[in-house]
């Protein structure tokens, strides 16, 4: 048993414990320390409640008895890694190796004979990043042209659907955002041993993980928020007996049952206890103790709920089959007839029927999954991607969602399934008139993710604006940082977001009364000296082409599911026929952005600009934003800039800056769960920039945010802007809150107050002054007379006419979905300031 992190539970505290497991009350770090320490007819009793609560998940989901595994073949691409694991035999050096990785052909021949013995799953294990250490293994990969191992893996994942019709899944270690989108499209699941959170272990020298850089906990963590985000079906797990104490164990559990409750995503958790190999730094330590297994998988079990699916490996127990049984698994994991555990290979697998002999003898029944568990099968999108559906449906029950275990897997090809146009494509019309059919979408109480968890991570500065207590959020508006915030304003407006000076920038952000107003007449009057008093607008026409999206943003009401009543997908000639129609009525520039639809095929994005293009030739196409481009990307296989030069050689002119919402990441996944990270979105404009695409830039605000953000968010853009030189505006968006689903759920507040639009608008001209000229307000969001202030406190542009605008009319705004031209002139008047028509990057055009 180990080290249990401090003073050693006593037998009335397990007791305790106990009770309160029994009774299916929740338990907290201490208590369940203490039943890890449960022994003799304590234990008994611990993994009685576990069993039962374990039998009540199995009813629940309609397999009562079922205990599962997987038949699967292991492809050990490459056994090169740069990490230092002291415990692991698997990875090794090149000398030791026939060649870096494996060949094509020799991932193909283990699955075809997998794919012939009827497996289903060909578990794909390799090192971290090998080519970062090893320089054989850089080489291997640049005679063959692939950029790295994940490019290499994602080829053979392809290979091996297309020619065995075998299932990957991937372990590929640590993986980005990024990464998680682009290996997605080819793997039904994936997975990485979170193994322990107790950092010691990594940092400490002699630590087992010491040396090791994809081993750093929080590092980990992240992967598995990640894999959340992009809606992967993910396995992780514990490792127990490397030298974590008790309460560290229980820590990574507690961390597990928080990404599992806010995303939903982990389908499956393994405990795995520790056994020494020879050749190794820790070939002394001793094994991990079955009854501490036993005890584990019992509290992660009572931790994690019914719900969840925990594994134990049945080749590692020394065949105490009935113990982790009744301590509440209810899967064995992979299991093959074919080739053995690389990682254990001192422990070979147990024969398929020697295990369900042992799992009969327990009272359960033993059924094939596949490598993506039953719920996620039957879930179907946004799980799994549509090119793998016909690979997985060929294999699984449609009623159970389990593998038919008399199917064998046979190559099909990997593409796009046919599009499939219409739904409510008449939405941009309608909403005006008939709105939308409910206020939320079908899925709302699943879709993003466990709302208490989400409410969990909504900073205190945020709940204190929420709250409306002043001077929170560093918006103090203390009177001697306000006076010099005024005064450095009026002198030296970009001073302001120099960190020496962000006592009076966040001074700024608080100012209300006389002083709003003087720093409202300041920011007039810096708009004055950059673009004078002309106020700008351009003929457009909104072109939402979809609104299918499963990426499950908590803020957004436009996005619906394809089976959902307002759904809809526009096909080629209806865009053109929208192009060509706002043509003949005046537009310059039409402006496309739509859901992340699983179903639009990859070349679908340049195939929409050459569309407009060919009906329109003179149309400025402004088009896609950084998560569109970002998501098209990684399901193509290229990189964003490879991908942004297909687009501008189709025809693209600019991209919107949209998709930004706050560019904090402890803001984002509050208000975002699946979109992409702050670094993504700095990535895509940069490089569009640097291409010659230009873009627009926004901030989202009034929803989880404070002004510290704010901030910083203005910093990031500052920051861009300097190297790139590419925004031509920017656009200050309030949150609309009616039907955002982030609001429903009493997690957001119901949009700024008028006093922080004001400021923001004035602010943004204030903090951007000598980079971005133009400052935009949104008619949509302010209405005609909000815009009017915006106007009279540092904005020069009002955007476009639209001709139609679904976004934020979905979610609730009630400032209607076009303007005409002579009405935005009417609203420059009503400022007392001339007009005049611009194009989209702000040149003038003619009357």
């Amino acid at each position: 048993m180990g080290d249990h992190g401090g003073r050693v539970p006593n037998g009335a505290e397990v007791r305790r414990a106990l009770g309160r497991a029994a009774t299916g009350r929740a338990l907290d770090v201490g208590e369940a320390t203490a039943l890890l320490t449960a022994r003799g007819a304590a234990l008994d009793e611990l993994l009685r409640v576990a069993g039962d609560t374990r039998d009540a998940g199995l009813r629940e989901a309609g397999r009562p008895g079922v205990v599962t595994y997987s038949k699967k073949v292991f492809v050990p691409l490459t056994r090169l890694c740069r990490d230092r694991c002291h415990y692991c035999t698997f990875a090794t050096v090149p000398h030791r190796l026939p060649a870096a990785y494996l060949e094509r052909d020799e991932v193909l021949a283990i699955a075809r004979e997998g794919a012939a013995q009827g497996c289903k799953e060909a578990l794909f294990t390799l090192g971290d990043r090998p080519e970062e250490r090893w320089p054989a293994a850089r080489r291997w990969l640049d005679e063959r042209g692939y950029d790295s191992t994940l490019d290499y893996l994602r080829a053979c994942a392809v290979a091996v659907l297309e020619e065995t019709g075998l299932l990957p899944h991937l372990n590929p270690g640590v993986l980005s955002w990024s990464e998680l989108q682009r290996l997605k499209p080819v793997a039904p699941s994936m997975g990485m041993m979170l193994e322990t959170t107790a950092t010691r272990l990594w940092s400490e020298p002699g630590g087992p993980h010491f040396g090791s850089p994809d081993k750093e906990p929080a590092v980990r963590l992240r992967v598995l928020d990640d894999a959340g985000r992009v809606g992967v079906p993910f396995t992780t797990g514990i490792l127990i007996g490397i030298g974590e104490n008790l309460t560290e164990r229980v820590d990574a559990l507690f961390a597990i049952r928080r990404a599992m409750r806010e995303y939903g995503h982990l389908q499956e958790v393994i405990v795995q206890n520790f056994r020494a190999k020879p050749d190794t730094a820790m070939r002394g330590m001793p094994d991990a103790e079955l009854h501490d297994l036993a005890a584990t998988v019992a509290v992660a079990r009572l931790l994690l709920g019914p719900k969840a699916r925990i594994q134990a490996p049945p080749n590692l127990i020394a065949g105490e089959y009935d113990l982790l049984l009744r301590a509440g698994i209810d899967d064995w994991g992979g299991v093959s007839p074919v080739t053995p555990d690389h990682v254990n290979p001192e422990r070979p697998w147990p024969h398929l029927d020697e295990l369900a002999a042992r799992t009969a003898s327990a009272g359960f029944t033993l059924r094939e999954r596949l490598t993506v568990y039953p719920e996620y099968v039957r879930a179907g999108e946004p799980w799994l991607d549509p090119r793998l559906l016909p690979h997985v449906t060929a294999l699984a029950d449609p009623v159970t969602g389990l593998a038919v275990e008399e199917a064998r897997p046979v190559g099909r090809p990997w593409q796009e399934p046919e599009e499939v146009f219409g739904g409510r494509t008449d939405l941009h019309a309608t909403i005006d008139v008939t709105g939308r059919t409910e206020d939320r979408r079908g899925d709302f109480d699943s879709v993003y993710g466990d709302w208490s968890e989400v409410a969990n991570k909504v900073t205190a500065e945020a709940l204190a604006v929420r709250a409306g207590v002043p001077g929170t959020g560093g918006a103090s508006g203390a009177d001697g940082d306000l006076r010099a915030g005024l005064r450095l304003a009026a002198d030296d407006p970009a001073a302001l977001l120099e960190p020496a000076h962000e006592a009076k920038a966040l001074a700024l952000f608080g100012a209300d009364g006389p002083a709003l107003d003087e720093l409202c007449r300041i920011a007039d009057d810096a708009r004055r000296d950059a673009v004078g008093d002309d106020v700008t607008y351009v003929v457009n026409r909104n072109i939402n082409f979809t609104n299918v999206c499963y990426v499950g943003c908590r803020f957004c009401a436009f996005a619906q599911r394809e089976s959902d009543a307002d759904a809809f997908r526009l096909s080629l000639s209806q865009v053109a026929d929208r192009a060509e129609e706002a043509w003949v009525g005046g537009a310059t520039e039409v402006c496309l952005q739509g859901g992340i639809d699983p179903k639009m095929p990859v070349t679908g994005y340049a195939d929409i600009v050459r569309a407009i293009k060919a009906r329109v030739p003179g149309m400025h196409v402004h088009a896609f934003s950084p998560m569109e481009i970002v998501t098209a990307a990684a399901k193509a296989g290229v990189p964003v800039r490879e991908w942004l030069g297909r687009l501008r050689e189709a025809g693209l002119d600019t991209i919107p800056g949209t998709a930004a919402e706050i560019l904090d990441d402890d803001v984002r996944w509050v208000l975002t769960k699946g979109k992409l990270p702050a670094s993504a979105w700095v990535e895509v404009v940069s490089t569009a920039h640097e291409l010659g695409i230009r873009s627009s830039s926004t901030m989202m605000y009034g929803h989880v945010d404070h002004p510290g953000q704010w901030l910083a968010h203005f910093r990031v853009l500052a920051g861009v802007q300097d190297r790139t030189g590419g925004f031509t505006e920017f656009v200050a968006l309030p949150f609309v809150h009616t039907n955002a689903p982030i609001y429903l759920a009493g997690v957001a507040r119901p949009g700024p107050t008028w006093r922080e639009n004001r400021v923001v608008h004035a602010m943004a001209r204030l903090l951007l002054h000598g980079r971005i000229d133009n400052i935009q307000c949104s008619w949509v969001k302010l209405g005609d007379a909000g815009t009017v202030e915006m106007l009279r406190g540092g904005c020069n542009d009002l955007g476009g006419t639209l001709m139609e605008e679904t976004i934020s009319r979905m979610a609730g705004s009630g400032n209607g979905s076009a303007r005409t031209e002579e009405q935005l002139r009417g609203i420059a008047a009503a400022a007392g300031r001339p007009f005049r028509k611009r194009t989209t990057a702000y040149g003038h055009v003619g009357a």
